[in-house]
């Protein structure tokens, strides 16, 4: 199973994080031990000092392909749910101002959260997904993917063009503004319209 991850896919957050918005996807990938397991806890990472939160439409592969076109790309994924891509900020500043790769700020063990599984509907492609995130029960992320900079289709035909895309893959897809740093106790949970997805308790 591989987890890619695409960056600066809303402009506002692109721009609150003061990064040019990008003209194609920006990928990066997680190892699949990234993949946080439902009934394991959170840990703040011993190596960060500035754990920041991320929380994205998390879209689930089903179907191995290559050369993906952008019309036959909804083919290639079944169902999504809202998770989270863990960052460790202060890691990954540090490795930006030298020009080197983001993996130690971005797949550590356990950074990756999904929820709950949705699948499309024929109705579900046509509409746009509404989702948030609170921290300790206040909204901290209000996100929906009609901001988005590069569509579903778009990305998965990008990512598909470098990378074979195979059945259990991971795509997140992006994160809106509002991302922000968590600390230990903090509660953070992730929803779809009203439906509560996940909820992570960081220790």
């Amino acid at each position: 199973m591989k987890i890619f991850c695409v960056g600066r896919n809303y402009a506002d957050h692109a721009k609150e994080l003061g990064n040019a918005v990008p003209e194609e996807p920006v990928i990066f990938m997680k190892p699949k031990t990234a993949l946080m397991q439902s009934d394991a806890p959170f840990y703040y990472p011993e190596f960060s000092n500035e754990l920041h939160y991320e929380a994205e439409v998390v879209l689930r592969i089903c179907k191995n392909g290559k050369y993906v076109d952008e019309d036959s790309a909804p083919d290639y994924y079944d169902a999504f749910t809202i998770g989270i891509d863990f960052t460790a900020r202060d890691i990954q500043a540090e490795l930006k101002k030298k020009g080197l790769p983001w993996e130690k700020a971005k797949a550590w063990d356990n950074s990756a959260v999904i929820g709950k599984w949705f699948l499309f509907t024929p109705e579900l492609r046509k509409k746009p997904i509404h989702f948030s995130m609170q921290k300790n029960k206040e909204d901290v992320q209000v996100g929906n993917t009609d901001d988005m900079i590069f569509s579903f289709n778009t990305i998965v035909a990008h990512i598909s063009q470098y990378f074979s895309i195979n059945i259990g893959d991971l795509i997140y897809t992006g994160t809106p503004a509002g991302v922000g740093e968590c600390v230990t106790d903090d509660v953070l949970e992730g929803f779809y319209e009203k439906e509560k997805v996940f909820a992570v308790e960081i220790k």
